[in-house]
């Protein structure tokens, strides 16, 4: 049983338009599925509701959208910066913080990715393009997911899962690690030099890209795996005080 994290946003349907609405793309269920497991939807929720959460999960996966508030990591917004979702932030870093506590199986997506860093007490680039250009195709057009290769790092995890020299990746984001989080390791590189995926202890992986938009099982199917492997630990320890909160 595999919990995806979603937003807060409006939707429209038969009758209603405009309806506030807990809203996630198909594809991510449609990934778990394929991958193995079982999918479950997580709405946004009180943070000291995460631990009690996790604890009835066999794994989980911190979806991608918007960016995260930089405040969180001691930053104030670049103009380019939109992060609007305040109750997300704060409810999937509870997610994480109970997730790497439990030694639950971990998947973060892009923006999953970027929170898991910032909850480990590292920081991002705000606006790629201000630091490695426009070379690579890390963000698509308007609806549209870019595509370029990514470098796992010899020795790591995601080597393991992915061991060629290179793999192409579907990508759309305009933000990446700056700093990395205590306990996490750099485990693929783009060739401008952005990080494109982390990796802490047991089964935390953070990948920058999209692999619900493609058709690459292998990072998806691990993290299933894992669920299996996965030790029982009680939720609130020591270990999730440790981590930084917010």
């Amino acid at each position: 049983m595999i919990g995806i994290s979603t937003y807060l946003g409006d939707a429209a349907w038969g009758r209603w338009d405009r309806l506030r609405s807990v809203l996630l793309p198909v594809r991510y269920p449609e990934l778990v599925r394929a991958a193995g497991g079982i999918a479950v939807m997580l709405p946004p929720d009180a943070p000291e509701h995460a631990a009690a959460v996790v604890s009835r999960l066999d794994g989980l996966v911190i979806s991608g959208g918007e960016d995260v508030d930089p405040v969180l990591y001691g930053e104030r917004p670049h103009e380019k910066t939109i992060a609007n979702a305040p109750e997300r932030d704060l409810w999937e870093a509870a997610l994480i913080r109970a997730a790497l506590a439990a030694g639950t199986p971990l998947l973060g997506i892009c923006r999953g990715m970027q929170l898991l860093n910032v909850v480990c007490g590292g920081s991002l680039i705000q606006h790629l393009p201000d630091v490695v250009g426009e070379e690579l195709s890390h963000i698509g057009g308007p609806g549209e997911y870019g595509r370029h290769a990514v470098r796992p790092v010899p020795g790591t995890l995601l080597a393991d899962l992915l061991p060629e020299e290179s793999v192409v990746v579907p990508t759309f984001h305009h933000q990446a690690v700056a700093r990395l989080g205590e306990g996490l390791t750099a485990s693929a590189y783009a060739e401008d030099g952005t990080i494109e995926a982390v990796e802490g202890a047991g089964f935390t992986v953070g990948v920058q890209w999209h692999p619900e938009q493609g058709e690459d099982l292998r990072v998806a199917r691990a993290l299933v795996h894992a669920t299996r492997l996965a030790p029982l630990t009680t939720p609130n320890s020591p270990e999730e005080a440790a981590l930084p909160a917010f």
